[in-house]
């Protein structure tokens, strides 16, 4: 038993020596590797190519942007003044008037009569005018001979002082029913617009405050756009006196437009603050000469704020978002990709105004933003673009 030991160490002695000789050259092959892996391996790999655009600096104005209505720079409730049967109406429904143009007719016929009784009362109170300053002329000159008591001659002449105001009386009288008569037609008090007829042909009106409304008219060039503009626009923009007031650019755009395509001034501002919602009515006069804005239609103004000013624009969708934050990425002279948090201002075309943490001439990524990261080495290719125009 002891004969056979040494030949089974002999054995395993040179099992171990085979396996140690085998993981040596299986490591030398892994490590030498094929030539054309290792040459592959020392390759770096290729730069991203990126669009970048130069930031630009141009001048501009400020616009802030509002919701406002249209209203009428005159608007007329057509009321009768005097009672009657309406026997004509002389427009169209929808129709545009001029000042004076007659629009409703009622029945003249009583008010014919009244003007004609004030004319005969008008008539017999000159006619007992004249008579009673006869008869005072007679009693003045019968009261130097003794003729007549005194007593007479006051009695005349409080005769003749009433007769005079009689007088007096018819003739307002007669004026007021030729006023009724007038009123019997119903023109247009200004020029614009009218609604449909209320009241047609045939139905009784009553006069007063509490009448009903025949029609309304409302004017058509200038027209107002109202709207509500903050605290501090206000402060910043609008508090400096009226002249200046004047001076500030308003546009106008209509609610199937993208642009604004009307330019106005400002016509007035409310003289408090509404101090629930911090806000003061403004109103702002355009030219409607064409007659396509009506009142009640919504109206998107843009309120300009100040005089132009030099400002770094980019195009707009150059500007990433990290949940609350925006943000740049620059391309540095290195081409290097570098982070950049900024803070954007206004629209202006196509580019957004950078109000904070970029400068004027610096290289920005528009495409690409997902080719790249902070850090990163790429080949920026310059995009080419239009220009922003100047107040857009």
């Amino acid at each position: 038993m002891d004969s056979n030991r040494p030949k089974r160490s002999g054995s395993a002695l040179m099992l171990r020596a085979s396996l140690a000789c085998a993981i040596v050259a299986a490591l030398v092959v892994v490590l030498r590797g094929e030539p054309s892996t290792i040459a592959k391996a020392s390759v770096a790999p290729a730069a991203a190519e990126v669009d970048v655009a130069m930031a630009l600096s141009r001048p501009v104005t400020d616009w802030q942007n509002y919701s406002g209505r249209l209203e009428a720079v005159e608007k007329v409730v057509i009321r009768p003044l005097v009672s009657g049967t309406i026997v004509a109406v002389h427009f169209k429904d929808g129709a545009i008037v001029k000042e004076g143009d007659l629009l409703f007719e009622i029945d003249a016929r009583p008010y014919t009569a009244q003007v004609e009784q004030a004319q005969a009362s008008l008539a017999a109170a000159k006619s007992r005018s004249l008579y009673t300053a006869t008869d005072l002329g007679r009693a003045q000159r019968l009261i130097n001979s003794n003729a007549i008591a005194m007593r007479d001659l006051d009695e005349k002449q409080n005769a003749a002082s009433e007769a005079q105001a009689n007088v007096r009386q018819a003739q307002a009288i007669l004026d007021s029913s030729r006023l009724d008569l007038a009123h019997t037609r119903i023109t247009a008090p200004v020029s614009g617009r009218m609604s449909r007829a209320l009241v047609t042909a045939g139905n009784i009106v009553s006069a007063g405050e509490n009448a009903a409304p025949l029609s309304t008219l409302v004017s058509l060039s200038p027209i107002y756009a109202a709207f509500d503009v903050d605290e501090q626009t206000f402060l910043r923009y609008l508090n400096h006196g009226s002249a200046k007031g004047n001076e500030v650019p308003v546009m106008l755009g209509l609610s199937n437009e993208t642009d604004y395509s009307r330019e106005g001034k400002l016509a007035s501002m409310d003289n408090q603050l509404d101090v629930q919602s911090a806000t003061l009515r403004v109103r702002a006069s355009f030219d409607n000469t064409d007659g396509l804005l009506r009142p009640g239609m919504l109206a998107r103004i843009k309120l300009g704020g100040g005089p132009p000013r030099q400002a770094v624009l980019i195009d707009d969708s150059a500007i990433g978002t990290d949940q609350d934050k925006k943000f740049v990425l620059v391309v540095t002279a290195n081409d290097q990709v570098e982070y950049r948090r900024v803070s954007p201002g206004n629209l202006v075309g196509d580019l957004r105004i950078i109000d904070s943490g970029l400068q004027a001439g610096e290289r920005v990524m528009i495409n690409g933003l997902h080719r790249a990261r902070p850090g990163d080495t790429v080949r920026p290719l310059l995009a080419q673009r239009v220009d922003a125009r100047e107040g857009q």
